[in-house]
């Protein structure tokens, strides 16, 4: 059935496989990569990979938004950018299921509002345990923390290693990706932009 224009239709909600049903498709794809499912080095691989996923993909189950929830205000009047830096990340490319590893910075310049720093690094934990690619991860959590605090501005950078630029045939270790997103003053002026690409950047000594 398809879409009529301008009208929306009712669609039956998606139904989440049963445990017992993800373990089946675990044996499914066992045998299809040529080995016995049955023996006794496999026979409990499909519940751990079921575990894996549960632990891996934990941010399907969770809300970011949530835990921007709460702020506080009393801050004796600070109103300068505040930056979390070196959040380590671990997500999973949604194109092969295949890891990709890193550090974000998050950046925000307060209006009245601020959070704690901990609820900065669970943002980004939550979004990452989701198949993603690295740019609508940067951008979910930009935008996420731009919703819910309504602050002046956000910036985040994520640097990553994706194992699938080392596990298939271009082989390319020491690649990393680099992604970026910015919000209010952070995309519309150049000297806070500037700012904070300059703090995640140099490092003392360097």
């Amino acid at each position: 059935m398809t879409d009529t224009p301008g009208l929306k239709l009712k669609r039956a909600p998606r139904l989440k496989p049963s445990r017992e049903e993800a373990e089946d498709a675990v044996r499914t794809l066992l045998a299809w990569a040529g080995d016995d499912p049955a023996r006794s080095g496999l026979i409990n691989t499909p519940k751990r990979v079921v575990e894996a996923f549960e632990e891996r993909f934990s941010g399907y189950r969770e809300d970011a938004a949530a835990e921007l929830a709460r702020t506080f205000e009393d801050v004796s009047g600070y109103s300068d950018m505040i930056l979390l830096r070196d959040v380590r990340l671990e997500s999973h490319c949604e194109h092969h299921i295949a890891p990709f590893t890193g550090i974000a910075h998050v950046a925000y310049l307060p209006d009245k509002r601020v959070v704690g720093l901990s609820k900065l690094a669970r943002v980004v934990d939550i979004f990452a345990r989701r198949l993603q690619v690295q740019e609508s991860l940067t951008a979910q959590i930009g935008e996420t923390i731009q919703q819910s605090l309504a602050p002046l501005g956000v910036a985040v950078m994520i640097r990553a290693a994706h194992q699938c630029m080392t596990l298939r045939a271009v082989n390319q270790p020491a690649a990393v990706m680099e992604t970026t997103h910015f919000t209010g003053v952070f995309d519309k002026d150049e000297s806070w932009r500037q700012r904070f690409l300059d703090a995640v950047r140099l490092r003392a000594g360097a």
